[in-house]
């Protein structure tokens, strides 16, 4: 049975989900799987709009023939040729050998990297601007190279004002038979992976982003159809704040995460004795992570999340707790900065870990160091409070 839902008069979603993939790339835990959203335009062509992973072929085929109702398929648009999304190329062509295939130079390319079959015949060039006429629909195609691959491109529908946006505006998690954002609770059950697929899939390139958002700007747009997670057909401002935010590394909300690795138990003490004083101090926002226990991802969410972090860690064979250092060069990779860091070490004979965390955040942009610093030596001792005052003062002060 298909599983097609009707997204305008004339577009249908013919995606599919994958609630048994437990690695998103093979890197990020995806405890509520992911969808992989296509979408087919029926008009006097017929257009669709990106495949599937090979993981839903069969379900996403179903669709497809169910929402073309015996007609002939005119045009595949390839917006995204990451194997999530191209898979399931070749054997559509095999299927339907008069297609047509649309994409831009690079997309070709890559195609010819990734499949063998002749594209001799079969293929549209497009740049941007150029048009493809459809009967009463025109879709226009706008470059958004690095968003976050080089040949990413996104589709403009004027007659329904649809976007069709690859990559952008995703998230992980497989749809619940629901596939709009005004049929969920985006808010509590969404945000937090959106947040965690932007940051960790395109949060290293902000600037090509903000490129796209400017062109998005120009464009008159009632919808916003994503390769993975919910459609946005209204309330789009929310999603392209925070969008805007998270791509000109804006902290999202005015917040404290503390970040901490513990090897027995005290450096992780020292943290909660100071997420208290932050509490005591009036704090509204603070969160408190075990670095050794939560995947890497949703700390780079968190970086992105939160205007202050504290960064807690021993001293280990004279270098960085291995997960710590880790960490930071995931947000270095990942592009994070403008944030304020506080650090907090341990060491049991030669406490260096504060110097080394300094020099790894000072490779970043824009980040501001509080001076205020607490340096453990084994265990956190009460003569030791007024060093947690002050730490807990300077964060404070600054988030004024």
């Amino acid at each position: 049975m298909h599983s097609v839902r009707r997204v305008t008069d004339d577009i249908c979603w013919v995606g599919g989900n994958d609630r048994r993939l437990a690695l998103f790339e093979n890197i990020f835990p995806i405890s509520r799987g992911v969808s992989y959203n296509s979408y087919l335009l029926t008009d006097e062509k017929t257009v669709l709009l990106d495949t599937a992973d090979r993981a839903i072929g069969d379900q996403f085929f179903e669709n497809v023939e169910y929402a073309l109702s015996g007609r002939a398929l005119d045009y595949l648009v390839v917006n995204h040729m990451e194997p999530d999304h191209c898979a399931l190329i070749g054997e559509l062509i095999r299927r339907r050998p008069d297609v047509k295939i649309v994409g831009n130079a690079k997309t070709f390319q890559m195609m010819g990297q990734f499949f063998d079959f002749d594209l001799e015949g079969r293929t549209i060039v497009v740049k941007e601007g150029d048009t493809l006429e459809c009967g009463k629909h025109t879709l226009h195609f706008v470059m958004a190279p690095m968003v976050h691959w080089p040949e990413v491109m996104m589709t403009y529908d004027d007659a329904d004002k649809v976007l069709f946006a690859a990559d952008g505006f995703g998230s992980f998690g497989a749809l619940p038979g629901h596939i709009f954002n005004d049929e969920l609770d985006f808010d509590r059950e969404w945000l937090a992976d959106a947040r965690r697929y932007y940051t960790n899939i395109v949060g290293k390139y902000g600037p090509s982003v903000q490129a796209v958002l400017k062109k998005a700007a120009g464009l008159e747009i009632n919808m916003i159809c994503p390769l993975h997670g919910p459609i946005w057909r209204s309330d789009l401002s929310y999603i392209l704040d925070k969008y805007h935010k998270w791509s000109s590394y804006e902290p999202e909300e005015k917040a404290v995460a503390v970040m901490y690795a513990s090897m027995y138990g005290n450096t992780e003490n020292a943290a909660n004795v100071l997420a208290a004083k932050l509490a005591d101090a009036g704090v509204k926002k603070i969160a408190v992570y075990d670095i050794s226990g939560t995947h890497v991802s949703e700390l780079i969410a968190e970086t992105f999340r939160c205007s202050h972090l504290v960064l807690a860690s021993p001293t280990y064979n004279g270098a960085l707790y291995p997960i710590m250092e880790n960490l930071l060069n995931d947000m270095k990779a990942l592009n994070v900065q403008n944030r304020t860091v506080a650090f907090l070490e341990n060491g049991t004979w030669a406490p260096t870990a504060v110097k080394q965390m300094r020099a790894k955040i000072e490779e970043m942009r824009d980040m501001r160091v509080l001076e205020t610093a607490v340096s453990v030596k084994s265990a956190l001792k009460r003569n030791q409070e007024e060093e947690i005052d002050a730490l807990c003062s300077a964060i404070v002060d600054s988030m004024r």
